[in-house]
């Protein structure tokens, strides 16, 4: 905020917009899209419990999970917004077996396509716990005038032109990272829009929070079971004990992280060998978002940014968040001899 003036998202991408002369303003109107569906979601949210929209659908995504009423609401609402933009060739959705073209003129020639989890963390739904959206924006790499193919959403995130979330908690946030920055939208709910409130958002290279389903420990690999016991042993020299939380919602789970510092991981297991989490709809994202602040995202062996997707629905483990913890983790996972200090 400049003196006390509130700066609305769309006052903030105009700006940034003219830095560039090259710029032809069509991923900040894309962003600004995103930005209404997200306020259309919230208000949603916000009423959940007065209206019949709380529990489940009685239907299985394409991963066979399934689905609630909010996740189909969501999924819904920003497939007609950004069917609804002239800037936006197609999308690929968590809840959807297959991406979508659309087919009208107008976005033919739209230079970029959306991917996104439209609610994140939908199982927080029924006990009012922090839920949210992950967007990610990539440059088309089909031919423009044509519909847009399965290739342009196979990219890998080095490729990202912007990522972001909004999350539905205490106050609703919308958080977006281009590769220059990251930035924090607080939603003002007297006037309706987003308004700048974390300017330049940088993850500490040091946390003293690690984020996962310890539940799953007796599945997870003895150079994980060691990272945990490194975590809880109480060494000041090394500053620990560290704290445990996890919020069961990837995106509460790495706001805190982006925010306070410290690491995030669902590692590969026993019952999930590939890892659990999405690589197109959330790790990407997120990994985009969290390296654009300073921090690091790896799947274990290699930089998730730089891994090549194969397919729409690909899951891989996740270590994500400070750059020292993230580094610290993948020390002991990557033992050839399990360490057990």
């Amino acid at each position: 905020m400049l003196q006390g003036k509130l700066i609305t998202l769309d006052e903030f991408t105009i700006q940034e917009t003219r830095k560039f002369p090259q710029a032809t303003g069509e991923l900040s109107s894309l962003l600004r899209d995103i930005a209404l569906a997200g306020k259309v979601i919230n208000k949603h949210v916000r009423k959940a419990g007065l209206s019949d929209i709380l529990g489940k659908q009685g239907n299985t995504n394409v991963q066979g999970e399934e689905q609630m009423k909010l996740d189909v609401l969501a999924n819904d609402t920003l497939i007609h917004v950004l069917k609804n933009s002239t800037d936006c060739a197609g999308i690929a959705s968590e809840e959807n077996d297959d991406h979508v073209s659309y087919e009208d003129t107008f976005s033919a020639n739209s230079k970029y396509v959306v991917l996104f989890d439209p609610l994140d963390g939908s199982s927080n739904i029924d006990v009012n716990a922090s839920i949210g959206t992950i967007f990610s924006i990539y440059r088309r790499v089909s031919e423009l005038g044509k519909q847009c193919t399965e290739a342009d959403f196979l990219q890998p995130g080095s490729k990202l032109m912007a990522a972001g979330y909004i999350i539905y908690g205490s106050s609703t946030m919308m958080v977006y990272a281009t590769k220059i920055s990251v930035n924090g939208f607080t939603l003002e709910p007297t006037i309706g829009e987003f308004c700048l409130s974390h300017p330049n958002i940088r993850v500490p290279e040091n946390g003293k929070i690690y984020s996962l389903n310890q539940g799953n420990t007796v599945k997870f690999s003895e150079g994980m079971k060691a990272y945990l016991n490194y975590c809880m042993e109480s060494k000041k020299e090394e500053g620990r004990p560290y704290s445990h939380r996890y919020i069961g919602s990837m995106v509460g789970d790495l706001h805190r992280t982006l925010i306070k510092g410290g690491i995030f991981m669902y590692p590969a297991d026993k019952s999930s060998p590939n890892g659990k989490l999405r690589l197109q709809y959330e790790c990407n994202p997120m990994a985009f978002i969290v390296e654009a602040a300073g921090g690091s995202a790896s799947n274990g062996t290699q930089d998730i940014l730089d891994i090549q997707p194969t397919e729409l629905h690909q899951r891989v483990p996740v270590f994500i968040g400070s750059k020292n913890m993230v580094a610290k983790a993948l020390e002991f996972v990557n033992a050839t001899e399990v360490v057990t200090q």
